[in-house]
């Protein structure tokens, strides 16, 4: 496409009409390249700053997103590193429930011998309180109490299900629990 004619006589009214253009949105500067662009009247000057610069409500609000996304980068990191402090917790919780379970299932229990030997009793295994396994800083151990419960679940054929309960707390905040269960018969 060539480039527009324009007539000397009607110059000054295309200059309005590109200038009523630009301010609706429908025409822009590059549109009309024959027209000189230093006008002299404020319209055209305003219609110029409207089309080039941004405004302060623009700038308010790119500044008001940008904050919130940068805000909530923030907060996942912040809420990712929490977690995965708490699961380090937990892992140590449950070994020590672990440790717990497996000292319930080496206890002697023979039905078979003179006198019948059961060592699998709720007396052999009172309430534990251990230091959990994770980093710490100066004198301050994150201590876990373990509970054992033994229950006979038949006689015959001889059954105890253990279980064991291992409460820690996170951060001072509130207590929670890692439980282990197993069903235990009599060696053989």
């Amino acid at each position: 496409m060539g480039k527009p004619v324009v007539n000397a006589g009607h110059d000054q009214s295309r200059k309005r009409l590109w200038q009523r253009e630009c301010l609706l949105g429908v025409a822009h500067q590059w549109d009309w390249p024959d027209i000189d662009m230093n006008f002299s009247n404020h319209t055209s000057r305003v219609s110029r700053n409207r089309l080039q610069a941004m405004t302060l409500v623009e700038v308010v609000l790119s500044l008001a997103i940008a904050g919130i996304t940068f805000g909530a980068i923030v907060f996942g990191y912040i809420m990712s590193a929490r977690r995965a402090e708490w699961s380090g917790y937990s892992l140590a919780a449950n070994s020590l429930a672990l440790q717990r379970l497996e000292q319930t299932r080496s206890a002697k229990w023979d039905v078979l011998s003179t006198p019948t030997v059961d060592e699998v009793v709720q007396g052999n295994f009172p309430e534990q309180v251990s230091v959990l396994d994770v980093p710490i800083s100066g004198n301050n151990p994150t201590l876990a109490t373990n509970f054992t419960t033994i229950t006979m679940l038949s006689a015959n054929p001889p059954l105890k299900m253990i279980r064991v309960d291992c409460v820690w707390p996170f951060k001072g905040s509130r207590l929670f629990t890692n439980t282990l269960m197993t069903y235990r018969a009599p060696d053989q």
